[in-house]
C-alpha cells in the first residue's frame, strides 16, 4: 500500500542505523530510515481491497523508507487510525506499545513483582513504565539522566527514580524480578546484579550498543540464583497478536488511559537535527517528523 505521510516516527534504532553500527546487517549509505508511519492510503496493490484508499492508518515500512512523503508498506502491516487518535499520537505508540507489552510478557511479569526498567526516557521504556504500573508492579524503578525526567516518568507510573548506574533510589527495592532493558551496550552485564534469584532481564533495544562478549559469565557466576537473560523482537510475534495488542492500546490512548508522550514535532526536512537531539540526550518521549 501506498501511504501520504501526516506523521512519521523518529526511533532510536534509526539513530543507530544512521551511526553505522548495523553496517553487518544490511543496512549501508543512502539508506532511508523510517520503520513507522501514520496517514492517509492513497493507493493499493493488486489484490489489495481497494476501500483501504482514504483511510487513515498506522503502518510498519519494514527495515526503513520512512522518512518520506509516500511511504510503502505491506498490507499486513497496516492498521487503521481511531478517529480519536492523531498521526502523531499514532507513531508514538504504534511500535513502542507492542514491544512494551510483549517484552514485558516475554519476562513472564506477574503482579506484585518488582520491575526496572533501563533508559525509561525513550518512547519503549515510557510504555513499559506505564503497563508495568497498569498491571499490577509492586514497584517499577527507572533509570534515567535527570531529576526532571525522573519526575516525568513518576507522574507515569514510576515509583522509584535511579541514575544511569541503577543508583541512587531512597528505599528502592534491593533487587528485581524484572529487568527491561532498552539501553544494552558495555554496562549491561553489571544489572544481573539487580535480579532477585529467578529474575529475568529482557533485552529490547541496543541504543548504547552490543554488550561485551563475555557477558554471559555473569550470570555463570550466580548459577545458584537461576536468574535468566532474553532478547526480544517484536518481529517474533505473529501479525494478528500485534494487531490485537495495538487496537487495544490504540484505543485505550483515545481515552487517554495511555500517555503518549511527543518530545517535540519537527518538519520533515529537519531529520537531521532530530537525530542530533537523539544523539545528546536530549530527547524525553519521541520526536516525530511532519511532511
Amino acid at each position: 500500500m501506498l501511504v501520504t505521510t501526516e506523521a512519521i516516527g523518529v526511533g532510536g534504532v534509526d539513530t543507530t542505523i544512521r551511526s553505522g553500527a548495523l553496517a553487518a546487517y544490511g543496512f549501508k549509505e543512502g539508506h532511508i530510515p523510517g520503520g513507522e508511519v501514520a496517514g492517509i492510503v492513497t493507493a493499493v496493490g493488486d489484490g489489495v481491497d481497494a476501500s483501504w484508499i482514504g483511510r487513515r492508518v498506522w503502518a510498519f515500512t519494514g527495515r526503513g523508507g520512512g522518512y518520506v512523503e509516500q511511504a510503502v508498506a505491506p498490507v499486513e502491516e497496516i492498521f487503521p487510525l481511531p478517529t480519536k487518535l492523531s498521526a502523531v499520537d499514532a507513531v508514538t505508540l504504534g511500535g513502542s506499545g507492542v514491544v512494551a507489552h510483549f517484552g514485558l510478557r516475554h519476562a513472564h511479569f506477574a503482579p506484585g513483582e518488582t520491575v526496572l526498567v533501563r533508559g525509561a526516557a525513550g518512547s519503549i521504556g515510557i510504555m513499559t513504565v506505564q503497563l508495568a504500573a497498569r498491571g499490577g508492579a509492586a514497584a517499577v524503578a527507572v533509570t534515567t539522566s535527570s531529576a526532571e525526567r525522573g519526575e516525568q516518568l513518576r507522574r507515569l507510573g514510576a515509583t522509584h527514580v535511579l541514575d544511569r548506574s541503577g543508583d541512587g533510589g531512597e528505599q528502592a527495592p534491593a533487587g528485581y524480578d524484572v529487568i527491561i532493558d532498552v539501553v544494552s551496550g558495555k554496562d549491561m552485564p553489571s544489572f544481573f546484579d539487580r535480579l532477585n534469584p529467578n529474575g529475568r532481564m529482557v533485552a529490547v533495544g541496543a541504543v548504547a550498543g552490543r554488550p561485551p562478549a563475555d557477558f554471559g559469565t555473569k550470570i555463570m557466576a550466580a548459577f545458584q540464583k537461576s536468574m535468566s537473560f532474553a532478547a526480544f523482537s517484536a518481529a517474533t510475534v505473529n501479525g494478528a497478536d500485534r494487531h490485537a495488542v495495538r487496537s487495544e492500546q490504540f484505543a485505550a490512548a483515545s481515552r487517554g488511559e495511555i500517555a503518549t508522550v511527543v518530545h517535540e514535532v519537527l518538519p520533515l526536512d529537519a531529520a537531521m537535527l532530530a537525530h542530533q537531539k537523539m544523539d545528546a540526550g536530549e530527547v524525553f518521549g519521541r520526536i516525530v517528523l511532519t511532511p
